[in-house]
């Protein structure tokens, strides 16, 4: 990818919309699926409403029933193709949920049914990445869109923190860590990566290996803050995403 580095064109920008009409805007990826590739995002991105409240998102009350994806247009990288997926097959929601928690996990998959022209670049749960040391107080960084905003084109925006919870300690009896990131609004959605520009790296195992360029570990995907005060972000973890994916 040149001097691209990957992970930019791997967070997609998408905008959830009623009839046409414009609702929020957020983040999703794509990962491979035994049914095709699939669009992973927030639950309350397609349900356009809070997770603990259910109530609207949009300040005009909207609900939305398609979502526009910017993909990476295949073989031009750094040209990007609108394509418009439906939510809904009559009243039956096309996105699948987390075969166990169902509706507490706030994220879903949502099948892609227009990938003319898309050069797809997924995230694999069920191999993260290198077998990085990724602990308490270590970098990790959010990849997406605050505000609808990009880095240029449609690149991801890199937001950089630090895990603030034991990545072994699910947060709330929930497969959930939590991260220190100045996240915000439009970042929900994005891919959680542990990225590690070369060199000397720390590995799980205790020991260290050299790497000759950039390696990232996935580790989860962001859907928020614990609230509006905070800059403590959810991230759900990859091992809860690829339940989802076996699932389909």
């Amino acid at each position: 990818m040149a001097n691209i580095a990957q992970p930019s064109v791997q967070s997609l920008l998408i905008e959830m919309k009623f009839n046409g009409q414009p609702l929020s805007t957020g983040t999703a990826f794509v990962v491979a699926t035994v049914k095709g590739p699939h669009l992973i995002t927030n639950r309350h991105n397609v349900t356009g409403r809070r997770q603990d409240t259910n109530a609207p998102l949009s300040p005009t009350g909207g609900i939305p029933n398609e979502i526009v994806v910017v993909h990476n247009r295949k073989g031009f990288l750094g040209q990007w193709v609108l394509k418009k997926e439906p939510l809904y097959a009559g009243d039956t929601p096309l996105w699948k949920e987390h075969p166990t928690l169902g509706a507490l996990a706030d994220f879903v998959a949502l099948p892609l049914s227009d990938l003319t022209d898309v050069e797809v670049f997924p995230y694999d749960p069920s191999n993260p990445g290198p077998a990085l040391f990724v602990g308490t107080a270590d970098t990790v960084s959010v990849v997406g869109f605050p505000f609808g905003m990009t880095a240029g084109g449609a690149f991801g925006v890199w937001a950089t923190g630090f895990l603030a919870s034991e990545p072994e300690v699910d947060f709330n009896n929930l497969p959930i860590q939590l991260i220190d990131c100045r996240s915000r609004q439009g970042q929900s959605g994005s891919p959680v990566i542990a990225y590690r520009s070369g060199g000397m790296v720390a590995m799980a195992d205790g020991g260290a290996a050299a790497f000759a360029g950039p390696v990232w570990k996935f580790i989860g995907i962001y859907s928020g803050r614990i609230n509006a005060e905070s800059d403590i972000g959810i991230v759900w973890k990859a091992a809860a995403v690829q339940q989802l994916i076996a699932s389909l």
